[in-house]
């Protein structure tokens, strides 16, 4: 007994026997929960996604799925190493490789977690030309980019290597590409800018300045509209968010202002009156709000009259529905009652003599 005792007191590379054993012990340990726990954790979050709204829960446990094993062997081996009475050298090796392996986890979980968000906001947006999907994921590969290069820096500086010239490489040669493709990014950046703030989506009908027509694609530096006439109009991103955008789709209802005239001729018992008539009739179409109706002024050949009212729908074809009704209407109602639209026409008065006048002409 006391030979085996012996032994394990035997110095072997700075440390007593039963010290590695115990360092080996622990490392398999450590190993051995880490996975068992991993699994247990992961299985438990991903039950639980299923029966929960939030996203918290599915990225723990994307997170842990993306754990490698790897970084807890290299994690179990660093918990063993604690143990031991190492040289400076080599525990400086040791405390290296848990970084390095923690940096690369570090970047897998990263990279995870954008592609989680990416696939997320897809489906979350999934209704047709809400967002794009080109340009999430080229925003996605962008940042998975940088996080991986991020990663290599930290790689090389852990390594021992000065990364501070390659930096200052990496900066100016940005800066130089930055100058030469800077309408490229501008566009770049504004297509993220129409994705997550909306100012419009795919479908949309749409006026910038003099141009209106449909949203047909948004890309990564053009959006394009299919205009009335058929043909197609691309716009730089760039330009379009310069400018000021009419968007009416989302409009929820329809403001609609009309003006007609009647003959002076008519009794200001039905000018009074037809206010009132007009009124009847707007209300009594089904997709029509009505606002107000007055004797707006005299005209030049008729009295005019303002009738405001709003169309509850925004779609166009039903205003011109509505608008169609209240016009034949109120055709049938005027007819009725016997007033007259009024038309241009021109009063003449011919003077034959010095005393005598003849009656007015109208033409």
């Amino acid at each position: 007994m006391g030979e085996i005792i012996k032994y394990f007191d035997k110095i072997i590379f700075g440390n007593p026997l039963r010290l590695w054993v115990l360092a080996i012990g622990i490392t398999l340990i450590s190993l051995f929960l880490l996975r068992g726990l991993k699994k247990v954790v992961a299985h438990s979050l991903s039950e639980l996604a299923k029966k929960t709204k939030t996203n918290l829960d599915d990225l723990a446990a994307s997170l842990l799925n993306k754990t490698k094993p790897f970084f807890l062997l290299c994690l179990s081996f660093y918990l063993g190493t604690l143990v031991l009475t190492l040289p400076v050298g080599a525990f400086a090796l040791v405390t290296t490789v848990a970084i390095i392996a923690f940096i690369i986890q570090a970047a897998i979980w990263g990279s995870a977690t954008v592609s989680l968000w990416t696939k997320g906001y897809l489906s979350l947006k999934a209704e047709p030309g809400v967002s794009n999907k080109a340009t999430i994921n080229a925003i996605s590969f962008i940042v998975k980019t940088a996080i991986w290069v991020v990663t290599f820096l930290l790689l090389l500086d852990n390594l021992g290597i000065d990364v501070t010239a390659l930096i200052a490489g990496l900066g100016v040669g940005g800066i130089a590409v930055a100058l030469a493709v800077q309408n490229v990014l501008g566009d770049l950046l504004a297509s993220l800018s129409i994705v997550l703030d909306k100012p419009f989506a795919i479908g949309d009908f749409i006026i910038v300045g003099d141009y209106l027509g449909s949203v047909e694609h948004i890309g990564l530096k053009t959006t394009r509209l299919r205009s009335l006439s058929g043909e197609q109009i691309v716009f730089s991103n760039n330009d379009l968010l310069n400018s000021r955008i009419r968007n009416y789709k989302r409009m929820y209802e329809r403001r609609i202002v009309f003006s007609f005239g009647v003959v002076y001729e008519t009794p200001v018992e039905k000018v009074a009156a037809i206010p009132n008539m007009v009124k009847k009739i707007i209300e009594g179409q089904a997709d029509a709000r009505f606002d107000r109706a007055h004797f707006n002024k005299y005209g030049d050949f008729s009295l005019d009259y303002e009738v405001v009212y709003y169309v509850k729908k925004p779609d166009y074809n039903v205003y011109m529905d509505v608008q169609q009704c209240i016009n034949l209407d109120m055709m049938r109602q005027f007819k009725a009652e016997g007033v007259e639209f009024a038309y241009p026409t021109q009063t003449l008065f011919i003077n034959k003599g010095s005393t005598a006048q003849e009656p007015a002409v109208h033409i």
